[in-house]
């Protein structure tokens, strides 16, 4: 499986998920189907068991080893050990390669059953409970007409493995006197959207956050109104939006369409904040208007990035009154 296969026009709010199942023990001698997802554009191909080595120093049980695939080294993580369930091996497994973050990772599952094609609308948060249950590794919910699917957070998953690999901002940048630009941040992580405020806030921002794109669209919605009923410029209320792309109800993409064909909130820069930024998918990004892209491994460069679209837009609006 390729990512030259994914044909998805950026923008329509809609996302392909390869679904997957781990067969899993109830205890009682039973078994059943556990359904789970992951974004297409994070799977680079679905292959065989391969011929795993031991890794030294393993830091825990769900890491099986690393295999060669065209030169590469890649870690495999057995994910029904990481989810805490007990699989039963019915059938020869399948291993998911995976790459995000600039990373690549591969997951040993069960057995790979298809594609699905939905909208964002019709992925649901997950409850508290679901979250409990799954270490906190599930994003969304999705429900199909005779089971459920748990789209897994594989981000999490790999920064918990290693934590080496999860987000870390420099401290030694000199951020200098602040603006107080005002900064709005919707992503569906609460790990993420408080490490973006707290980066943003060293550097003077000034910032609001919300979980996902709706809730960030229907924000700036209320922002724009309430800038033309008193008549004053958008920029006295909002600089800049910060989104993820991966959201439900409504992801990055679509968010800034609906931005950037707005008369007044267009004015505004888009940074998208993703690890599904590469440079085989930063065409879509492009494609609906975003000012600028960042992958998640850039963080610290955020804040330095934003603020000069800021001042670039700003200086353009003020021409052109």
């Amino acid at each position: 499986m390729s990512q030259t296969n994914i044909l998805l026009e950026a923008g329509t709010n809609e996302l392909e998920i390869v679904e997957f199942y781990l067969d899993e023990d109830n205890g009682d001698g039973t078994s059943y189907k556990g359904y789970y997802g992951v974004n297409v554009a994070k799977v680079l191909e679905i292959i065989r068991m391969p011929q795993v080595t031991g890794m030294p120093e393993v830091s825990h049980p769900s890491i099986l080893g690393a295999f060669n695939q065209r030169s590469r080294v890649i870690p495999l993580v057995d994910l029904a050990t990481w989810l805490n369930k007990y699989p039963v091996e019915k059938e020869a497994p399948k291993v998911i390669v995976t790459e995000f973050n600039q990373v690549s990772t591969a997951f040993k599952v069960s057995g790979v059953t298809r594609i699905h094609r939905i909208s964002w609308e019709d992925v649901e948060s997950p409850s508290k409970y679901v979250m409990s249950m799954s270490g906190n590794s599930i994003t969304g919910v999705v429900k199909m007409d005779d089971h459920i699917i748990f789209i897994l957070d594989l981000e999490k998953i790999v920064a918990d493995l290693n934590p080496a690999l999860g987000l870390r901002l420099d401290e030694t940048i000199a951020w200098g006197d602040p603006e107080n630009y005002k900064a709005l941040v919707a992503d569906d992580s609460v790990l993420v959207r408080e490490m973006l405020k707290d980066l943003l806030q060293k550097a003077g921002f000034v910032v609001e956050v919300v979980d996902n794109g709706r809730e960030a669209w229907d924000r700036m919605e209320e922002i724009r109104d309430t800038a033309e009923r008193e008549g004053k410029p958008i920029w006295d209320y909002l600089n800049v939006l910060v989104s993820d792309i991966e959201m439900p109800s409504m992801d990055g993409h679509n968010l800034t369409v609906r931005v950037k064909n707005d008369r007044t909130l267009r004015k505004l820069p888009v940074v998208l904040f993703s690890s599904l930024i590469t440079d085989k998918l930063r065409h879509k990004g492009l494609s609906v208007g975003a000012d600028d892209q960042i992958s998640k491994p850039e963080v610290s460069q955020l804040a330095l990035r934003a603020k000069k679209l800021i001042e670039q837009k700003m200086e353009e609006d003020k021409a052109l009154a």
